[in-house]
């Protein structure tokens, strides 16, 4: 199971990937660039090589940065959208150069102009950015519906992965965001992912976050719990680790931990395998 948590970068990759095998972790998620603005640190080819190097010496073969959530496409200021469109493609030049292929990108909010004109400022926007000669899938997140989020439905994400022309778009799916949008994977667990698979498809999924939600079913609202101790419950988790089709997709830890709580966290998840 390709399993950890998000890790912070600002000591070097290298070291990231030291302090998820500290924690049992096997992957990580982690931000190219200051998730709250448009800055990143320099980064050497001594930090590159030595990140490959210990990465293939590891296994860390799989590993997932999260896009900074300043981020809004759909944003109907042309400085914003802008700004977006270079974090984006600064990141993804981040990411060739460290051999990392997902990258997960909140879709953004329409701030009143409306779902489908704000998702087709997306298109219009990832489809300036992206071309078929990166490497990396461009994982959209399952939102959990706040204010005028685009993404909470799977229809949403359907149609802008099917409008969006770029063979490697995909999906991440929160596992808070999506029960707090009304999709009730604690009761209908098979119902939502044959739903996914029908209105996606499962072969788009790149990346699960794992995160219990401290909000009932619908509520949409994003509030973190750690796992087994909010609504969502230890036997949510267990039918997720334990599906076959979910096998090989990296699974990250977004929940309310310091590093110990993350390293019980991820012995406890893979005790959930074939109990």
């Amino acid at each position: 199971m390709k399993l950890g948590f998000h890790v912070s970068t600002s000591k070097g990759y290298p070291n990231a990937i030291n302090e998820s095998l500290n924690q049992g972790g096997t992957t990580f998620q982690f931000f190219a660039s200051n998730p709250r603005g448009n800055s990143r640190r320099a980064l050497e080819n001594e930090e590159i090589n030595e990140f490959n190097s210990l990465r293939k010496e590891k296994n860390f073969d799989t590993l997932v940065c999260h896009a900074p959530y300043v981020i809004n496409l759909a944003s109907n200021k042309e400085n914003v959208v802008d700004n977006a469109k270079d974090i984006i493609s600064k990141d993804l030049y981040r990411l060739s150069k460290l051999n990392v292929d997902r990258y997960v990108l909140h879709p953004g909010n329409h701030v009143g102009q409306g779902y489908k004109k704000g998702m087709d400022l997306i298109v219009k926007s990832l489809n300036e950015v992206l071309n078929d000669e990166l490497e990396v899938y461009l994982c959209l997140e399952t939102m959990s519906g706040m204010g005028t989020e685009i993404g909470s439905k799977f229809e949403e994400l359907g149609y802008l992965i099917e409008n969006i022309d770029y063979e490697k778009m995909a999906v991440c799916l929160d596992t808070c965001h999506i029960y707090s949008a009304g999709y009730d994977i604690k009761n209908d667990y098979e119902g939502v992912i044959d739903e996914f698979e029908r209105t996606i498809g499962l072969d788009k999924l790149k990346v699960i976050h794992f995160n219990d939600t401290l909000k009932e079913l619908g509520s949409k609202k994003d509030r973190h719990e750690k796992i087994g101790e909010g609504v969502l419950g230890i036997e949510t988790f267990k039918k997720f680790v334990n599906d076959e089709r979910l096998k090989d997709i990296p699974i990250i830890l977004e929940t309310p931990n310091d590093l110990y709580g993350y390293k019980k966290e991820i012995q406890m998840i893979r005790n959930l395998q074939n109990e």
